[in-house]
């Protein structure tokens, strides 16, 4: 007897033992699938889901499926095969009261399904109203100062509240479904014994089974019962974690975006010539409101093009485009003459140095943030001088670790992260570089910095490079080659800085208002 259940529990824990395993590499693969599936998918596709959501599917929403594995199918394995044997041991005692009690477990079983079904769908809800409370103290946190700015902690709170109380409800209501299906399973649980007991009776008066047979019947059906109950129990929960996890899997379903899928025509040298044929754009979530409209341009190579225009005129869409993070509505853009849908989408943009209006760094040392995205071997060397020809150099040797300190939001100032950035951009050693409102954050010694930058990028015969430049500072593209003037999505003036003041058109006005404001 001894040795019977040594051996029980040795099964038992090299079954919970190859679980566990089981459980961890799922999960593990699981998360390296959603994951990769999400950095493969369009820009579009950001621009229509929440980072709060996201994390939220990789984090919690992948855990979840653990239990699955973990607990779930383990228990619900080890009960159907405790409650097989305990219903063929009372078929074989007595098939009559064995069908009984097989009866109601049929009706346990229907109640078990309508309760977990309903798991399923409320663990959904829970999954996206935490989705959702996450990304409401995702964006609070990220924008503390403002919010302690506006004194609107108590908002914030109100905001956050709401989803609380949808999942206080949400749970409320689980919790009264749970009670139903345990107040279900006790009813029938003593129904199983008040009819075991009477029938069993009426059986051993006629002779039938003997009262040793009836207490054996009334111990394995006990059994039986509470087997079923377990595995109802296992059930809803194994619904929770499916209904948890659609999301997820409907995530890890998606196809990668057609840029990484096709492969596109390789080239060994770029020129730099870009152009812009009959170009018209629309946002997939706004595609009712144009934003390019019949765009035609041509940027010969070693050109300085700055775009200017009001706000939402489409400059940084036009470069989005030509970064082919969208796709244009109608019309072609040309790379060299050739399409930039035939163009390798990797090999194309690791000949280009992108600055944006919102430098992000990331937190990593300040020489990994530099030569982030470099697939060649970089030298600390090579860091060093793109970051003394982005004016960089100096602050840097300043902070606490050199080129080695870990880059903190609250370490670098606007101004210096945007030199950073344009130092990442230098280092690539462009073909192309754009220059997206690069001096937005800059002071006026920083922004003459880059100016100089520019002049740089003029100058250097040895590496001619293609430079669009958008820019408000009207100041910082006086010296660009031509200066396209952007307005409703089409381009409505181009020339010299001269030739435009003398048009006497909408950059001329814009250099008036911004010369009578620095007055």
């Amino acid at each position: 007897m001894y040795y019977r259940r040594n051996m029980q529990v040795k099964i038992y824990g090299l079954r919970g033992c190859c679980f566990g395993i089981a459980n961890m590499i799922l999960v593990k693969r699981m998360r390296e699938t959603l994951y990769s599936a999400l950095l493969l998918q369009d820009i579009s596709f950001f621009d229509g889901e929440t980072v709060g959501d996201l994390t939220s599917r990789l984090g919690s929403d992948c855990q979840q499926v653990s239990r699955v594995i973990g607990n779930d199918l383990n228990l619900i394995m080890r009960n159907v095969l405790q409650g097989t044997g305990a219903l063929i041991y009372l078929l074989v005692l007595s098939w009559p009261l064995g069908l009984c009690t097989l009866l109601i477990c049929f009706t346990l079983a229907a109640v078990m399904m309508v309760y977990g079904l309903y798991q399923k769908k409320a663990a959904k809800l829970v999954q996206e109203f935490t989705a959702s409370a996450n990304e409401v103290a995702q964006e609070t946190f990220s924008l503390m100062r403002t919010v302690r700015v506006y004194g609107t902690e108590g908002l914030e709170l109100k905001r956050y509240n709401h989803w609380l109380d949808k999942l206080a409800d949400i749970s409320l209501r689980q919790s009264a479904a749970y009670g139903v299906w345990n107040l279900s399973f006790n009813t029938l649980y003593h129904s199983t014994q008040v009819i075991a007991v009477l029938v069993g009776g009426m059986y051993i008066l006629a002779g039938h089974i003997t009262a040793e047979k009836l207490t054996k019947f009334i111990l394995y059906s006990e059994w039986l019962i509470y087997s079923t109950w377990w595995v109802g129990d296992n059930v809803s929960s194994l619904m929770q974690s499916v209904g948890a996890s659609e999301k997820v899997f409907q995530l890890m379903d998606l196809l990668p975006s057609d840029q990484f899928i096709s492969k596109g025509m390789m080239f060994q040298k770029l020129l730099g010539h870009i152009e812009f044929v009959n170009v018209s754009f629309q946002y997939p979530s706004r595609a009712t409101v144009p934003v390019l409209q019949r765009i035609n341009l041509s940027i010969r190579p070693g050109e300085v093009v700055a775009i200017v225009g009001l706000s939402g005129s489409g400059k940084s869409t036009l470069v989005n485009l030509l970064l082919r993070l969208y796709e244009p509505t109608n019309g072609q853009i040309f790379i060299d003459g050739i399409p930039l849908r035939e163009l390798d989408i990797k090999c194309l943009r690791g000949k280009i140095g992108f600055v944006g209006q919102e430098p992000k760094l990331f937190r990593m040392d300040i020489s990994s943030n530099i030569k982030y995205g470099c697939l060649r071997n970089i030298k600390q060397e090579e860091i060093e001088r793109a970051a003394k020809q982005a004016y960089a150099h100096d602050f840097i040797t300043l902070l606490p670790n050199g080129y080695n300190t870990l880059v903190d939001d609250d370490l670098l100032s606007g101004g210096q992260k945007q030199r950073i950035a344009i130092a990442r951009a230098i280092l690539r050693d462009p073909t192309i570089l754009i220059l997206d409102e690069a001096t937005s954050a800059l002071d006026a010694e920083s922004e003459h910095n880059v100016k100089g930058v520019l002049r740089a990028v003029r100058s250097d015969s040895s590496t001619k490079r293609t430079v669009i430049v958008i820019a408000h500072r009207l100041s910082t593209i006086q010296a660009a080659d031509r200066i396209v003037v952007m307005d409703g999505g089409k381009i409505i003036e181009m020339g010299s800085h001269s030739e435009l003041l003398h048009k006497d058109g909408l950059y001329a006005r814009l250099t008036r208002k911004q010369t009578d404001a620095l007055v």
